[in-house]
């Protein structure tokens, strides 16, 4: 039998992307034909807007400004965030964070799909900008991301020094739009059944049993 689809639209910079990805990987354990489901990732960027390079604001200084908030507020936001990705096992560390456009990322992202390390490339970005506060949108910090998960970095030097994958990036993007994601993380199940946001592991199992029940027959 062929495996049921899962896909997940998602940006690296999005912190409640990473801990829906570890709450659907904890429903993952809890089901019984998990090796019957197949994961592919998707692009989606939350602010396609920010610069290349880098921006020198702080995550704080930039979500305050981009949610017309205080410095304060924000920080009091990310905090909340910290908590909820402990909860979830993951250490996050926004003083460190760097603020940067995701664009090259998610082609280098494109590429590893290519390879089969869609979920292997996810993973190590997620725990590079949200624990390690390393640069998304600079070539030499994604080339060693690549190479610590297995790509060759000569073909990954050619694909970050190109426009490589940017197609791909887009029609993700424009296929978010399409069916009305306005927000990430978004997971589809069969194509038939949404699950959106950093939800509880309790809610990707039921989703997760009810699509496989009707994809099963």
């Amino acid at each position: 039998m062929n495996k049921m689809k899962v896909e997940i639209w998602s940006d690296i910079m999005c912190p409640f992307c990473y801990i829906g990805k570890r709450h659907f990987e904890e429903a993952l354990k809890q089901f019984a034909e998990a090796d019957k489901i197949e994961v592919e990732w998707h692009s989606f960027q939350l602010d396609p807007s920010l610069p290349k390079p880098a921006s020198n604001l702080s995550t704080y200084e930039y979500l305050a400004q981009r949610k017309g908030m205080s410095v304060e507020q924000s920080k009091a936001m990310h905090q909340n965030v910290v908590q909820m990705a402990t909860a979830a096992g993951l250490s996050y560390d926004f003083d460190k964070a760097v603020v940067a456009n995701s664009f090259d990322a998610h082609r280098l992202i494109q590429f590893a799909k290519t390879k089969n390390l869609g979920d292997e490339i996810e993973e190590r970005l997620f725990k590079a900008y949200f624990t390690e506060g390393k640069n998304m949108c600079d070539t030499t910090t994604l080339l060693e991301l690549a190479k610590d998960i297995g790509l060759n970095e000569m073909e990954t030097k050619e694909v970050l020094n190109t426009n490589a994958y940017s197609e791909e990036v887009k029609k993700d993007i424009e296929e978010a739009s399409q069916i009305g994601v306005t927000g990430v993380p978004f997971f589809v199940f069969n194509r038939k059944y949404a699950v959106s946001g950093a939800q509880p592991s309790e809610a990707f199992v039921n989703v997760l049993q009810k699509s496989f029940s009707e994809y099963k027959g």
